[in-house]
C-alpha cells in the first residue's frame, strides 16, 4: 500500500500485524481525494485538503491523513483503539518526517473526550457494518472535534444503505470504488 499523490508520493505504509485492519484501496483513496481536492467544497470551489487540520478517526493504518499530508494539508489527528494500528501509524509518521505534523491517541471515536483542537477534514471508516458512523459523527461534534462546517468523508461498505446522517448535516457527493462507498458531507 502507497501513498497515492504529493510530496510523498509512491513511499509505503506500514500496515499493523494482523487482518484486524482494512484499508482503504489505493483506487478508493485516489478517487477520494480527488473529490476533495477538486469537487468545489472549499471557499471559491477550491480544494479542501491544502492547510487542513484533519481528523482520521478509526485510522487503521492511518492512510487518508498520510495522503491528506502528502497533499498539503497543515497537521493531523489520528485516532483508534487498536494498539498495533496506533504503533504503525507511528512508524509511518517517523519514517515519513511527518512527526511533528501527526498527533496520535487512542480513543474511541465514539467517546472520544474533549477534542484538542477542531478539524476542517475528517475521515471516518469504521468497520463496515458496524453502525458506527453515526454515533461517532454524534460524538465527535459534541466534544468539539469538528469545526463548524468540516468537510467528512465516510467510507462505508458498497453494499449496505448509506449512514442517516444527523441534524444538521448536509449530504454533498457519493461515489462507489469496489466493495467500497464514500460519502462525503458537510458539518454544521
Amino acid at each position: 500500500m502507497r501513498i497515492v499523490a504529493g510530496k510523498h508520493r509512491g513511499r509505503l505504509l506500514q500496515p499493523p500485524a494482523g487482518r484486524d485492519i482494512r484499508p482503504t484501496s489505493d483506487r478508493a483513496r485516489e478517487g477520494l481525494f480527488n473529490m476533495l481536492e477538486h469537487g468545489g467544497f472549499g471557499a471559491g470551489g477550491a480544494s479542501i485538503v491544502e492547510g487542513a487540520t484533519v481528523l482520521d478517526a478509526f485510522c487503521g493504518t492511518g492512510a487518508l491523513a498520510f495522503e491528506a499530508l502528502s497533499r498539503g494539508a497543515a497537521a493531523a489527528t489520528l485516532i483508534d483503539l487498536n494498539t498495533a494500528a496506533l504503533e504503525a501509524v507511528r512508524d509511518t509518521a517517523r519514517t515519513l518526517g511527518e512527526s511533528d505534523r501527526v498527533a496520535v491517541a487512542a480513543k474511541d471515536a465514539t467517546a472520544p473526550g474533549p477534542a484538542p483542537r477542531a478539524h476542517s477534514l475528517v475521515f471516518l471508516d469504521p468497520p463496515y457494518d458496524s453502525g458506527a458512523a453515526v454515533p461517532a459523527l454524534v460524538a465527535l461534534v459534541s466534544h468539539g472535534w469538528l469545526a463548524p462546517g468540516a468537510i467528512v468523508a465516510i467510507e462505508c461498505t458498497a453494499k449496505g444503505p448509506l449512514p442517516e446522517l444527523p441534524e444538521g448535516f448536509t449530504a454533498l457527493r457519493e461515489r462507489r470504488y469496489g466493495a467500497a462507498r464514500m460519502l462525503i458531507a458537510r458539518a454544521p
